[in-house]
């Protein structure tokens, strides 16, 4: 299926309930599941693809556990795994089974998990035999690695007979999502956290049965602010943030002063805390930032530095390329088709010197099966005739309601199949 998308026609002033958090929500059901709590969820847990897989398998306990594209996942349900037990198989979709998991297997191994490759070594699918008493112990990891691995083995740790001691190498990459992990074991209970700036140490105690409640997405935000910064009047509202919120993504409400939008924090009418975004009249001339720890919010500032007229030198996009898609080539291929001449420098750096060519129709936009290409996209309808973007559906995996929202706020949304 194809959509296209025309701009509204008039201003939009109101509010857009988005998401809770994907990263917060599958932390916190993987530790609700640690601490006993199969037959519960947290609250206002996030209705997207990769907590229902989640949460499918939590529930139906099956032999083989299919966990389709969602990295996420897959990374946390492997270690989860590795502590349950019982045999399974866990598997996911073609690109889910070339996306690399040594790393994390190593590691289980080294704490004494049973853990077999299937079919290619070093990718799933994999067969996890699981053990409840599994010891634990010791663990040397290179910092540079995704910071989900370090999550994974991090939220095992109080289960383990003897705990979890994890020492990082090197430059440590994404490390808000390691607190944004830290943060949700010790709600409920775990006795955990940095002992220096290499090493952390998580006690043998156990989680806390304990009820939860899900904040809003931060990532999921990060499209209204682009579509902010692409209009001259919007003004929308986003209850519960957290002004103070565990996600790292919570930076888009710093980056995009840059971008012209201001950010303000306040109570709406229910009295919940919430965002009032708006535009302002600053623009900066040149954008240049270290996506190191908000990889996610690469493709959103990309695409709105382009429309923008805003050249840009982004770094510290190492991860991006084993994401959903290689999101570096997607954007350079994607972006030329509007006429924007990105580069890359090996695998960590992305810039644009400002250049643009003429191009001689609108192609639609591929989205490689990542949902941030179709979201990040979607808001070039605010400056072109219209933007079409391909396999729409994709949005499924973190903001199910997207294109609904988009009407809401007045977008045309056509469909073709």
């Amino acid at each position: 299926m194809t959509i296209t998308i025309h701009k509204p026609e008039s201003a939009f002033n109101g509010t857009i309930h988005l998401p809770s958090s994907k990263s917060i929500s599958n932390r916190a059901l993987a530790i609700n599941a640690l601490a006993g709590q199969y037959g519960s969820l947290p609250d206002n847990v996030s209705d997207c693809d990769d907590t229902r897989v989640m949460i499918n398998w939590l529930q139906a306990m099956p032999p083989l556990i299919d966990i389709g594209a969602a990295g996420t996942a897959m990374r946390f349900s492997s270690a989860l795994l590795a502590v349950t037990d019982g045999t399974r198989v866990i598997t996911g979709s073609e690109r889910m089974r070339h996306r690399p998991i040594s790393v994390l297997v190593d590691a289980l191994r080294q704490l004494g998990a049973e853990v077999d490759y299937i079919g290619e070594e070093g990718f799933p699918p994999l067969r996890i035999t699981g053990n409840s008493s599994l010891q634990g112990g010791e663990l040397l990891l290179p910092g540079n690695v995704s910071s989900q691995y370090i999550s994974a083995l991090l939220m095992i740790g109080p289960v383990l007979k003897q705990g979890l001691i994890l020492h990082l190498d090197g430059d440590i990459i994404s490390r808000p999502y390691i607190d944004l992990t830290l943060k949700v074991m010790s709600d409920f209970g775990a006795k955990v956290g940095w002992d220096d700036d290499r090493t952390i140490s998580v006690a043998p105690q156990g989680y806390t049965p304990t009820t939860y409640q899900v904040e809003s997405d931060w990532s999921a935000a990060s499209y209204w602010y682009e579509i902010v910064a692409l209009s001259p009047d919007f003004k929308v509202c986003l209850p519960l943030m957290f002004a103070n919120s565990y996600q790292g993504d919570s930076e888009v409400a710093h980056i995009f002063k840059f971008l012209g939008v201001k950010t303000e924090h306040t109570i709406d009418a229910t009295g919940a805390p919430c965002v009032v975004i708006s535009k302002t009249t600053f623009k900066t001339e040149r954008f240049d930032y270290d996506f190191v720890n908000q990889p996610d919010l690469a493709q959103t500032l990309a695409v709105t530095c382009c429309m923008m007229g805003i050249p840009f030198r982004f770094s510290g996009l190492q991860s991006l390329r084993i994401k959903e898609t290689d999101r570096i080539a997607a954007l350079e291929r994607e972006l030329a088709k509007l006429g924007y001449h990105v580069t890359h420098q090996g695998d960590s750096i992305m810039e644009w010197d400002g250049s643009k060519q003429d191009f001689a129709s609108l192609e639609s936009i591929d989205t490689y099966e990542d949902h941030r290409m179709a979201m990040a996209f979607a808001p070039c309808a605010l400056c072109l005739p219209h933007i079409s973007i391909n396999n729409p559906q994709v949005v499924s995996k973190s903001y199910p309601l997207f294109w609904d929202d988009l009407r809401k706020a007045g977008f045309t949304i056509c469909e073709k199949p």
